[in-house]
This record gives C-alpha cells, structure tokens and sequence, in this order.
C-alpha cells in the first residue's frame, strides 16, 4: 500500500472518516435498448467533505482507495474542492468502491460492488493517529460501520482516539439495510450515539431504529444514549435541535425539489463547518437548513452542493427557487 501524494489544505479541522464511491446513473435508453450512464461520485463521507469545504472549512479525508482509475478521480476531485489527501492511501490490493444507478417506471434501484474494496479492509492500526488528534472535530457514520467488521472496529478505535485527544466527534446513522440488519444496526448505532458529541438521525430512518415515532421521543433517546447535540433531520419539514437545555426547530425553504442525494451530507458539512467556527448553534442550524435547501434543487451528489456565496445569498433571500 502506497500513501496518497500530499493534498492541500494540510492541518485540516475537520476530518472525514468514510468510503468514497465512484457512480454511474443510467440516464438514458441508447438505440440497441441499454442503457447509458452518467458518472459521477458519491459517498456520504466524500460528500460531507466537499460540502464542508465549500462552505469555507479546512477539510481532510481519511479512506483508502484502490490505486485505479476511479481511485484516482477522487484523488483528483479532492485537489480541485480544496480537500486534503493527507490521510488517503491508495491500496494496490484493493479496488475503490463503484455504484450503479438504475431506473424503472416505479423507482430508482441502486446496485453496488463494494465488498472486498479498500475502504472496506480499513483497520484500527491503519488510523491516522496525528491527523485525528489534531483536527477539532472527526466526522463519521454508519454506512462506515456497516461495509465491513473491521472498519467497524476502525470507527470505535477513531472515536476512542478522538475522545482522548479533545477532538469533537460527530456522527451521522445513515441506514442501508442492504449492509447489514436492522437488529445489528441498531445496536451499533446506539452504541455509538452514547460516545459522540454530536448526532445527525433522519426522521424516518430514526423511527425503524428506535422504534419510536414522535421526534421528541426519537431525539430524547438520543440524548439519553450520550450525545450532547442532536440534530433531527426531517426532510420536507425541515429539522430540529437539541441539547440537554434547548431545543429549537426550523423550517425548510420553499424549493423545488429535482434531488435528495447528499442532501443530509451537505447539511451535516456546513452546520460541522459552522460548529468549529465557533458558530451559536442556531446559525449552526440556519447555515446546514440552508446548505441542504440548495443542495435538493439540482442532479447527483457533488455538483448541486453549495458554496458559501450561495448559503449567504440564500439566507438573505429566502423566496422559493
């Protein structure tokens, strides 16, 4: 395994644990009947990294990545969104993670050849032990724990390494299903919400984990379980704040929706890049509830995610878009 060549920026505040993975999205039906795909790039952890560093974040990624092409493409759209490959390394062994998209008359059907990829065969003694302990704050999820049994072990060992170190750490409990079961996901999410700082659950996602199904009760659990802040997202209805002390709510902007993807990922890069720069928790909640409104209103997960411009604009005017 080789490191990564030096990225900028260096000494990132914000360090995001997590499997990029390379996307093809059919978008058409070409004239022998097959059909055609777009590429582009995905993964929540990448796309927490973009957004955070579009909002003006000193941003790093930690993965590792097959020493292919699409490895490469990533290391090469990291360069260009000022995120630093200071942690990446890029395996010879492994491949980098790819995903396709598919379209029916009913739904959009993902398909993923993940297993066995880099990013997957991650293990605690791999961490990036400095970087950790330097940053202000370590963001990772679930989809992380669930690809494989060692990068499981590698989330809990970052946790334990940032919490000893004063390092933030922030966590959002993406579910997919296909990666493993509900039962198992369950309890590792909860463990884990009993040792971050910061929690990012989605309402719908939140209720198959819980079991429950008012927001107070889903965000009371989670402040019992440990977390300090938790921020409750809620799709068309905007989102919901709180602390042991506080708990504030905010509705969404009015926008025409083209595209969820990524949308919880921006949201958790700007109130994270918000939350470092010593911003009071409800601009915090402003800038991600603004960040993610913009995010919905174009196609894939890199191109729609907002610049600071952008946010600030929006904040300033709010009329539907």
């Amino acid at each position: 395994m080789t490191n990564a060549e030096k990225g900028q920026p260096k000494s990132a505040e914000i360090l995001s644990f997590g499997e990029p993975m390379f996307e093809f999205s059919q978008i058409a039906e070409v004239k022998t009947g097959q059909p055609d795909f777009l590429s582009g790039f995905g993964g929540d952890a990448s796309n927490f990294a973009i957004a955070a560093a579009r909002q003006g974040a000193r941003v790093g990624m930690f993965t590792h990545l097959g020493n292919d092409e699409f490895g490469k493409l990533f290391l090469e759209l990291w360069r260009k969104e000022n995120v630093s490959i200071e942690s990446v390394t890029l395996s010879s062994d492994a491949h980098t993670g790819v995903y396709f998209i598919t379209h029916d008359e009913d739904s959009h059907h993902f398909s993923f050849l993940r297993k066995g990829s880099a990013a997957s065969l991650i293990t605690p003694a791999q961490l990036p032990l400095e970087a950790i302990k330097q940053a202000k704050l370590l963001h990772t999820t679930a989809i992380t724990q669930a690809i494989s049994t060692s990068s499981c072990d590698s989330v809990f060992a970052a946790i334990e390494h940032a919490r000893k170190h004063d390092t933030t750490v922030s966590y959002d409990t993406n579910l997919r299903l296909k990666l493993w079961s509900l039962r198992r996901a369950s309890a590792i999410i909860d463990e884990t919400a009993s040792m971050v700082d910061m929690c990012f659950p989605s309402i719908d996602e939140a209720q198959l984990l819980t079991g429950l199904k008012h927001e107070d009760d889903i965000i009371d659990h989670y402040l019992k379980l440990g977390s300090k802040i938790v921020v409750l997202k809620k799709g068309g209805a905007g989102a919901t704040l709180a602390t042991a002390d506080q708990r504030l709510s905010i509705e969404p902007h009015k926008v025409f929706k083209v595209d969820a993807t990524a949308a919880g990922d921006s949201f958790a890069g700007s109130f994270c890049t918000n939350y470092v720069a010593g911003k009071p928790l409800n601009e915090c909640l402003a800038r991600a509830n603004a960040t993610a409104s913009i995010t919905i209103t174009g196609f894939g997960a890199v191109a729609p995610l907002p610049t600071l411009q952008q946010v600030n604009q929006r904040l300033t005017n709010k009329e539907t878009v």
